[in-house]
């Protein structure tokens, strides 16, 4: 009679997670593969509350300082080691708006209470990895166009393009990135 060990808990995803995180714990070194696989989770989700690349991009950076400084502090309990991110997170956010107040630089900060569901958020981590996998010039259209609001015209300015063709370079990345995500939906 054969004995077997019984079947683990959790999924396969699940129990990588853990086992990344606890080698990390070991090896502060370690902490890249997490920092891969959450980066773009990460930064969607700053990115939609502060609406300014600069400062999200700063704040998803505070965020994985001092995700690392405090890993030894996580303690696994079968939840996303993504959650515990969202929630440092939260607190980066809160933090940059006391601060601004305090500054005066921002008059009221955006809505922070309505949490972002999950799907939602991987799904702007796929498109913010979708544009950055377009060729060199749609990318930066797109970027300086949706991210840093800039005109057709500025963008011409930039690139040293006429508007007509920053138009088409914006059109064939729309077409792309859209094309991509209905082609991931299903």
């Amino acid at each position: 009679m054969v004995v077997r060990k019984p079947a683990r808990t959790g999924s396969r995803p699940e129990a990588e997670e853990r086992l990344l995180v606890e080698a990390a714990q070991k090896d502060p070194r370690r902490f890249g593969e997490l920092y891969e696989r959450n980066f773009g989770r990460v930064y969607a989700y700053v990115s939609r509350r502060v609406q300014n690349r600069q400062i999200a991009e700063d704040l998803t950076s505070d965020v994985f300082h001092k995700a690392l400084a405090n890993l030894l502090n996580f303690d696994w309990r079968g939840i996303p080691f993504a959650a515990w991110l969202f929630r440092i997170a939260s607190n980066v956010i809160a933090d940059q708006w006391k601060r601004a107040a305090k500054e005066q630089l921002v008059e009221d900060p955006p809505e922070m209470s309505a949490e972002m569901p999950l799907e939602e958020i991987d799904q702007r981590a796929r498109l913010f990895q979708m544009v950055e996998g377009l060729p060199t010039d749609q990318r930066r259209v797109v970027q300086a166009r949706f991210t840093e609001g800039k005109s057709i015209r500025e963008i011409a300015q930039e690139l040293r393009k006429t508007e007509g063709a920053v138009k088409q370079l914006q059109f064939r990345a729309l077409e792309k990135l859209r094309a991509e995500m209905e082609g991931a939906r299903g």
